[in-house]
């Protein structure tokens, strides 16, 4: 009997055994297809995989940066906006928030998080995936984006593991996470950490609060559905998930942690497009040049060097702060006149223009629809002229310029030219003279609706602010004196004489004439009739040479005597050149925009090397500031100073910016083209050279009064502002001293004597100035 019992329980033992063999034989089938399906994936059966050379070189492509001579970047080319930063510069919360957060065993791992892995896999990814931030790298690296199925899925997790082993084997865990941070797209032309800490909160990296730090870590999950722009509550609610995970980890204690997620965001949201930013027309033009200065510098190899991906660094002269101050006050000042000529146009039914025809209202209009942005694009689609000029009938959604920010409105493109024209323009350059390092560069009121640079590439006619070249080549030829009399009264040069076809009488505006005033008086008042006797005795000739020394494009300049008085066309580029040779003790030095070059390693692919030419005599370059700094002193700029009186109070606070109460010598001219279309100021310190312009868009587009429409009214206030900014910032330097004065000047600049002996002289009003 008991025989007979035994037999089953052998046979149930056999089959236990049986079915444990069966387990592991499938158990090591498992193993062994997952090793070749490894192995398969690392022969690339299924697809490629990066070389060697890929790992050790990950293709990127790098920003090229244009830092600022105090070491601020201050604008980016790039098509993917990156710009790598070092371990470095990484703080130490910011790095524990994205471990915490994405990776607790990161520095225990290989690559692989096989307790994750086996999580994931037994809670089908309920408790969390298993993704290291070596895997999450190659991802970002070298496999495409999310595949559509889950047998691609399971290839491409493959994939990421054997890379991820890879990249572990060939860097540290510190190259790992810097690679990441640099990686990361951010959203918002945000790609990499460094893009991302100066877009969302206007500062590097290095000083990013532990609150930010685990904001941005948090957009690690998903940037597009965690975008601070969009869902600020939901990226709120991520960031403190963040912190929590720091605390659970403890890198933070939970009293901080309980006090960070209290916080709000405390976004600072500087973009960096190519139409926004800091130095948009002055970015324009470093573009320009570094895209002519690839063509002539090839690589080693013979290749091109590209801007938009090669992490080029580009290190200008602006810098940051003046060229902060020099936006601010045009925008400051140029607010306030807008609503001046706004209102004076509220009866204009040709607004904005004043003074031309129908016909050539139409003529501007038709010009401006040829050049427009829709007319360029519509003629590449192959449409015909006539369908065209339809569409610019039709009213279309758009986005227009205001001073209070763009508006969203719907009209026609015609009527938004139109528009457009209404707003007056205004540019200024700023330069060190004894550099030549130009430290401010504003071409205009807004880069987005207004491309067209007009420091640079704009020219303008300049009125007065060209009497001092006369003025210095009198003194230069003649050996003349500031204090030396001339009689003010009409004066006519015959026809004949310096090209002249019909005699030329001109007037002083105003028509004040009579006595013999000084040349000092004369340039201070802007009196025509003293630069017409001094044009005279010079003859032109002498004078267009002395502005092409300096920096002065000549070709169209006529050599008749009515360049006195500023007919010609000039750059306000060309005039802070020129009038920097006076500052700089009568020696040209071309203005300097580009510095230096270097590629993403550092090395140096280009130094400038300034261009510097004597002019004039240092005592004729200190004669001719001194006759300026009597346009501050009792002239046209007077109100500068703390002693000019209006009795519109307006007028003086509101639309001039007045007072300024500037106490130190400054030397300075105002000018105004003869319709007020063009308003002019181009002003001194020893070590500082500004020169602003503000006119339409077109020369019809102009105040209808002189009162308004002059360069002290125009212009002089964004130096006034630009310069008071200046002022206040101690770490910038600007000069407040006296200019230099040559050691052995043979020339008299103190016209003291002649003022106490000609009481009865009153002087002209400072909006006649022409």
């Amino acid at each position: 009997m008991a025989t007979k019992k035994a037999a089953p329980k052998k046979k149930k033992q056999r089959d236990v055994s049986r079915h444990i063999k069966t387990f592991w034989k499938i158990f090591a089938g498992c193993i062994l297809v997952f090793i070749l399906f490894f192995l398969f994936a690392s022969w690339g059966l299924f697809g490629s995989l990066p070389d060697e050379t890929s790992l050790e070189n990950p293709e990127k492509n790098l920003a090229t940066e244009i830092i600022s001579s105090d070491g601020k970047t201050i604008g980016k080319f790039y098509k993917e906006n990156r710009t790598p930063v070092p371990y470095d510069s990484l703080p130490d919360h910011l790095i524990n928030a994205l471990v915490a957060t994405e990776d607790v065993r990161f520095y225990e791992h290989s690559g692989i998080d096989g307790r994750g892995t086996v999580r994931a896999i037994a809670f089908l990814g309920s408790r969390g995936g298993a993704s290291t931030i070596t895997q999450q790298l190659a991802k970002l690296f070298f496999t495409d984006q999310r595949a559509s199925n889950k047998v691609e899925r399971v290839l491409q997790k493959i994939k990421e593991w054997i890379i991820a082993t890879r990249l572990e084997r060939r860097y540290t865990k510190e190259e790992i996470i810097t690679m990441y941070f640099n990686e990361y797209d951010f959203l918002n032309q945000a790609v990499g950490i460094e893009s991302a800490a100066h877009i969302y909160f206007d500062k590097p990296p290095s000083q990013l609060s532990t609150a930010e730090a685990a904001m941005l870590v948090g957009m690690f999950k998903n940037s597009s559905l965690f975008n601070p722009n969009r869902r600020p509550e939901l990226v709120r609610n991520r960031r403190n998930v963040v912190l929590a995970q720091m605390e659970k980890y403890n890198y933070i204690s939970e009293t901080v942690m309980d006090s960070l997620q209290a916080l709000p965001l405390n976004l600072n949201f500087t973009p960096q497009g190519h139409d926004e930013g800091s130095a948009t027309y002055f970015r324009e033009y470093a573009r320009q040049f570094m895209e002519d200065w690839i063509k002539e510098h090839p690589k080693s190899d013979g290749s091109k060097y590209n801007i938009y991906e090669d992490g080029l660094k580009v290190y200008v002269t602006i810098d940051s702060k003046m060229q902060e101050y020099a936006e601010q006050a045009v925008k400051t000042h140029m607010t306030r006149l807008q609503k001046a000529f706004d209102e004076q146009n509220e009866k204009n039914k040709t607004a904005p223009f004043r003074d031309i025809t129908e016909k050539e209202t139409e003529h501007i209009m038709n010009s401006a629809m040829r050049k427009s942005d829709r007319w360029r694009e519509m003629t590449k689609q192959g449409k015909d002229e006539e369908e065209i000029i339809k569409s610019f009938k039709k009213k279309v959604p758009m986005r227009v310029f205001s001073w209070k920010g763009d508006i969203d409105t719907i009209m026609t493109p015609m009527d938004s030219i139109r528009y457009h024209k209404s707003f007056l323009q205004a540019a200024m350059m700023s330069m060190t003279p004894q550099t030549g390092e130009v430290k401010a560069w504003v071409g205009g009121i807004d880069y987005k609706h207004y491309k067209y640079d007009m420091v640079k590439k704009g020219r303008r006619q300049i009125g007065s602010t060209f009497k001092p070249f006369v003025y210095a080549t009198a003194m230069d030829q003649m050996h003349m004196s500031p204090c030396d009399t001339l009689p003010n009264t009409l004066y006519t040069i015959p026809a004949g004489k310096h090209h002249l076809l019909e005699p030329w009488t001109p007037k002083n505006s105003g028509g004040g004439y009579g006595g013999m005033v000084t040349l000092k008086y004369a340039l201070a008042n802007s009196i025509n009739t003293i630069t017409a006797r001094l044009i005279d005795r010079v003859g032109p000739e002498p004078v267009i040479d002395l502005v092409k020394k300096m920096g002065v494009d000549t070709k169209n300049m006529p050599a008749v005597p009515s360049i006195a008085l500023g007919t010609a066309d000039l750059s306000v580029y060309e005039m802070v050149g020129a009038y920097s040779t006076f500052a700089n003790e009568g020696v040209y030095i071309e203005p300097i925009l580009i510095q230096r070059i270097e590629d993403k390693n550092g090395t140096v692919l280009y130094q400038n090397v300034p261009k510097t030419k004597d002019v004039i005599s240092n005592e004729t370059a200190y004669v001719t500031v001194s006759l300026m700094e009597g346009v501050t002193q009792s002239g046209t700029g007077a109100r500068l100073r703390g002693t000019w009186a209006k009795d519109n109070a307006y007028y003086k606070s509101v639309i001039t910016g007045y007072p300024y109460d500037f106490k130190n010598p400054i030397a300075g001219k105002t000018g105004t083209t003869q319709n007020n279309s063009d308003g002019w100021f181009m002003g001194m310190v020893p070590n500082l050279v500004t020169g602003v312009w503000v006119g339409g868009d077109d020369r019809a587009t102009h105040f209808g009064s002189t009162r308004y429409g002059q360069g002290a009214t125009m212009a002089l206030p964004i130096w006034g502002t630009y310069m008071k900014s200046c002022y206040a910032d101690e770490d910038l330097d600007v000069s407040t001293g006296n200019f230099k004065r040559p050691a052995n000047l043979s020339i008299e600049t103190d016209c003291s004597k002649w003022r106490q002996g000609n009481p009865e002289v009153e002087e002209i009003p400072d909006e006649f100035d022409f």
